[in-house]
């Protein structure tokens, strides 16, 4: 039988071993966490939750859009973040770094991610490769300087107070409601266009939450962004305003039959959700909390979604 010092030593060896491994754990978890949010793939599951939504709502079979979108998000979000890194050096330094680090991989990968897109796309015919481009083409016009001889004040659209945000909500919402459409050979009904403004205004709002962290970074680089130019109290309003707009609408459409009880349920859970994210900005010093919060809403619409089906509503 061992003796108590040969215990005692048995375990001053595991505990350093053990340390060693949550040590190893922790730092594998921190990587994998700045790898997803840094590279821009969690929205790719934002992405997909939306995606499906749209399926739901406008009761769609199921098609390779969801996974067109997926990708294209990843591409197009990735290339922004390439593009920006010198400028997201003040706004988000430990972005900005991790981005250089892998730039020549998260290139790769944002160029590949767009080709597999367009493959698939090409698959559906015309119609979704053309719909799978937009997205590209709306960023090139959103980030590139082709503005010079317009005007000496703005060199880019990414500059333009509202019309930057409204770029990026629009190319989302095209992609998001157009591309399924297309894929499956369905009209555009009243129940898509609810679907579409619903989504295209989410998208602004979920673009501007972030806005109000990087105002003095957006203010120095001559970008015009709400917070920049009516304030954080302001831009909270503007948002309170939009959200509202949308609990109407959708409210509306589901009086007039648009859209289904479940559906209905499941939006408007998720503006309310929304409204209580948008009562922390400017109050809060975890932007980045708060940014990925709002987008979340995707995840909490489907789960009420689900909810409400099981419930039979």
């Amino acid at each position: 039988m061992p003796d108590q010092s040969t215990q005692s030593t048995h375990a001053d060896n595991v505990t350093p071993a053990y340390r060693t491994l949550i040590e190893h754990l922790f730092s594998a978890a921190r990587r994998t966490k700045d790898a997803l949010l840094f590279s821009s793939a969690y929205l790719v599951a934002i992405a997909l939750a939306e995606s499906v939504t749209v399926l739901i709502a406008l009761s769609l079979p199921a098609n390779p859009a969801p996974l067109v979108v997926g990708l294209v998000t990843f591409a197009v979000y990735m290339g922004d973040r390439l593009a920006d890194v010198d400028t997201d050096e003040v706004s988000n330094p430990t972005q900005s770094a991790f981005v250089r680090r892998h730039e020549t991989l998260l290139s790769v990968l944002s160029a590949a991610a767009y080709g597999l897109a367009l493959a698939i796309a090409l698959f559906g015919g015309p119609m979704p490769l053309a719909i799978t481009l937009l997205p590209g083409a709306f960023w090139v016009l959103y980030a590139s300087e082709w503005l010079p001889e317009v005007g000496t004040y703005f060199q880019r659209l990414k500059e333009v107070l509202v019309l930057n945000t409204s770029i990026v909500s629009l190319a989302w919402a095209i992609s998001l409601v157009f591309l399924p459409l297309a894929f499956v050979n369905s009209l555009f009904t009243p129940a898509a266009a609810v679907v579409f403004v619903y989504f295209f205004l989410d998208s602004f709002v979920n673009t501007e939450i972030p806005n109000v962290h990087d105002r003095f970074a957006d203010e120095a680089i001559g970008v015009s962004t709400l917070p920049v130019v009516f304030g954080v109290a302001r831009t909270r309003q503007i948002l309170y305003g939009i959200n509202l707009a949308l609990v109407a609408l959708v409210t509306g459409a589901f009086v007039r039959g648009v859209l289904s009880t479940p559906v209905s349920l499941a939006l408007l859970g998720g503006l309310g959700y929304t409204l209580v994210v948008t009562a922390f900005v400017g109050r809060t010093t975890r932007h980045t909390r708060l940014a990925i919060a709002g987008e979340a809403k995707a995840f909490v619409v489907v789960a009420l979604f689900a909810l409400a089906t099981v419930a039979g509503l």
